[in-house]
């Protein structure tokens, strides 16, 4: 066996040096590590021994145990699933050494891995994750992009070290932010780009090639993860901000208010606005209701809500719910 330039091959006397596929153990949980997933089990040169992902979890109004998205996936394939609650015990590192993996790959896993599985593959443990890091380290980055305005996001391969987000950079790809993305349309968009991404770093670290780009200290900033008060709607900040709220929120945790109902405040779900500079009014109030949608007055300007969902009714435009509730002006939003 010959173990030169981050290769593995079976010397056959009088052939050619074959190399070896490449053994991975994809350690991911979310929908958004999926697709590289996938690409992993589809190339000719990886072989996926194994997959770990988080146990089932009660979801939906009847809070039934559901598979994760990874798992879901990997369903009818041969290698084994594992689903500890807890990655770093000595059960579960000795199940990962019995793998004998060449490399680590961790998307969207939700649990931190600790020095022992960090230290376990042969050639690295990398980690796909959904900013430009070292720019929003951390759970929330798809929606910090958006809340921060960004120009731009995108996907970095980072060789996995003990601290949050803090390891070396293999690759980075980016793209640019669109006016209408919502958190929901940038995972998709990000999602689709890990597989190319994953698959060049792969290739690196197979040849010996694979960069280590240390992060810049200065450029750091921190994306924690969300609660659903982080999409109660503030009404006093200019119209720029609470747009990129809603569509930061969109479509978890959602962004809200209250709308006021014979004597009773109703939570609303926003979903989907236009922007409106010459808006003026009491931040909050209802200042227009047209065929459009509802113009709402924030801080600076205002926004015009273009879908809606009230509580216990189904989502719709908001000129529908206008015509339903005969909304007056002058109704301030809670």
């Amino acid at each position: 066996m010959d173990g030169r330039a981050g290769q593995i091959c079976w010397i056959v006397p009088g052939t050619w040096a074959m190399p070896m596929a490449m053994r991975v153990v994809f350690i991911g949980t979310g929908e958004i590590g999926v697709p590289s997933y996938r690409a992993l089990l589809e190339a000719s040169d990886i072989d996926v021994v194994g997959v770990v992902t988080q146990p089932d979890r009660p979801a939906g109004r009847k809070l039934e145990l559901t598979p994760s998205p990874v798992k879901l996936a990997a369903l009818g394939h041969p290698q084994p699933v594992f689903q500890p609650e807890k990655i770093n015990t000595p059960v579960s590192l000795e199940q990962l050494r019995y793998l004998k993996p060449d490399v680590l790959v961790v998307c969207a896993y939700g649990q931190i891995l600790k020095k022992d599985v960090l230290e376990l593959p042969r050639l690295a443990c990398l980690n796909l994750h959904a900013s430009l890091l070292p720019r929003h380290r951390g759970a929330s980055c798809i929606q910090a992009a958006l809340l921060a305005g960004d120009a731009s996001t995108g996907m970095t391969v980072m060789w996995m070290d003990a601290g949050l987000d803090t390891g070396d950079i293999l690759l980075q790809d980016d793209f640019r932010i669109g006016r209408k993305d919502t958190a929901g349309t940038l995972h998709d968009r990000l999602a689709d780009m890990g597989p190319a991404l994953l698959l060049k770093s792969l290739a690196l670290v197979r040849a010996g090639k694979a960069p280590h780009e240390p992060q810049d200290p200065s450029l750091v900033t921190y994306a924690p993860k969300l609660a659903k008060a982080d999409g109660h709607i503030d009404w006093t900040k200019p119209q720029v901000q609470v747009d990129r709220q809603i569509r930061a929120m969109t479509p978890w945790p959602s962004a809200y208010s209250y709308f006021p109902e014979q004597g009773q405040q109703r939570l609303l779900k926003v979903f989907r606005t236009i922007q409106s500079k010459r808006a003026r009014g009491t931040p909050g109030e209802i200042l227009r209701v047209d065929k459009h949608g509802i113009l709402v007055a924030a801080g600076e300007g205002g926004l015009l809500l273009r879908e809606v969902q009230m509580q216990g009714r189904s989502r719709m435009s908001a000129a529908e719910f206008a015509r339903g509730q005969k909304i007056i002006p002058g109704t301030v939003l809670g």
